[in-house]
């Protein structure tokens, strides 16, 4: 067990290498946004160590590193204009009835930073829909602006370079393309995330997007600036990777990773809502025990071994 301060926290290697991926992406937000991610940081993660405290103390347990990593994603999940007080509402929900309502690190069913902000998507959509900011140096010239996903729906185009780049309204963390996809580097090299799981995911997604632009459907988006708009990317790198609420077998890791990047797809372009990607984890996260338990990975066979005796009368294997 490790310590840091009076709170004594659990130890997780792996967790501590996922902040290390989402940290570059925290600074590119500090830089796009101001100081105001910050404070807004501050009470995010103030606020999910405190209430993991109060449930695992009783248990006589230290608070898991895992619930930093927590509350790094939500915030870095949230509109650089969120109030304070929303963030609040929303961690706390997410850490008390995504994780500890479960028993706490490593029985949570679904993937706790997800349960948070939806749970204020739903009740506060105003500041969850509303909430987007142009970059600007620091955000020493903050205003307000409509997301890529927004344009596109209004039959307008998009820069693409500055998606890219990240130059664009979004969620905190949502919109650096380029520190996203290193990050995936970083996780799949140290064997911290799945590649099956980042495929499957964007590469159905992509293939139901490319599908609905051929065919002209009604609402369907261009597929090039819909790959890197909205939290498509940062999600499949993130979230859906997840150790936890995510299937340990190979097989059940492709067809999860295809049930979450095609009803996000479906959810995004057909329903009310801008962004069906935290719907779509959330309902992967429920599929996730049952492809485990139903689906079977193929078992590798060893070859058998033939014997047979030589000059001497000794059995030798062949």
């Amino acid at each position: 067990m490790g310590f840091t301060g009076p709170i004594k926290f659990q130890k997780q290697p792996m967790m501590r290498k996922m902040l290390y991926a989402l940290t570059p992406i925290l600074l590119f937000s500090i830089f796009a946004y101001g100081l105001r991610v910050i404070w807004l940081g501050f009470w995010v993660f103030l606020t999910a160590i405190f209430v993991e405290y109060l449930f695992e103390r009783r248990k006589n347990k230290p608070v898991s590193e895992a619930v930093l990593v927590t509350a790094m994603l939500f915030l870095l999940s949230l509109p650089p204009s969120v109030p304070f007080w929303v963030a609040i509402i929303g961690i706390a929900f997410g850490v008390a009835f995504g994780k500890e309502v479960y028993g706490g690190f490593g029985r949570n069913v679904f993937n706790p930073a997800i349960v948070g902000r939806l749970f204020i998507y739903i009740t506060f959509p105003l500041y969850m829909t509303s909430g987007w900011l142009k970059p600007s140096l620091f955000g020493l010239d903050a205003t307000t602006s409509a997301t890529p996903l927004q344009i596109l729906r209004d039959g307008q185009s998009v820069d693409l370079l500055n998606l890219l780049l990240g130059w664009r309204a979004g969620a905190i963390g949502e919109a650096p393309v380029l520190l996203i996809l290193l990050a995936a580097i970083y996780l799949i090299w140290t064997k911290t995330a799945n590649w099956r799981l980042m495929v499957s995911t964007y590469g159905s997604a992509m293939l139901l997007t490319f599908l609905l632009d051929f065919f002209n459907v009604p609402k369907s988006l261009p597929t090039v600036p819909a790959m890197f708009s909205g939290s498509l990317l940062f999600i499949t790198v993130f979230m859906v990777t997840e150790p936890i609420t995510a299937p340990k077998k190979i097989k059940s890791m492709w067809i999860y990773g295809m049930i979450i990047g095609l009803s996000g797809v479906v959810i995004r372009t057909f329903s009310l809502f801008s962004e069906g990607w935290s719907f779509a984890i959330l309902i992967g996260n429920m599929f996730a025990p049952l492809l485990d338990e139903t689906i079977k990975d193929k078992k590798v066979k060893k070859p058998v071994k033939s014997v047979s005796n030589d000059a001497s009368g000794k059995k030798v294997e062949a």
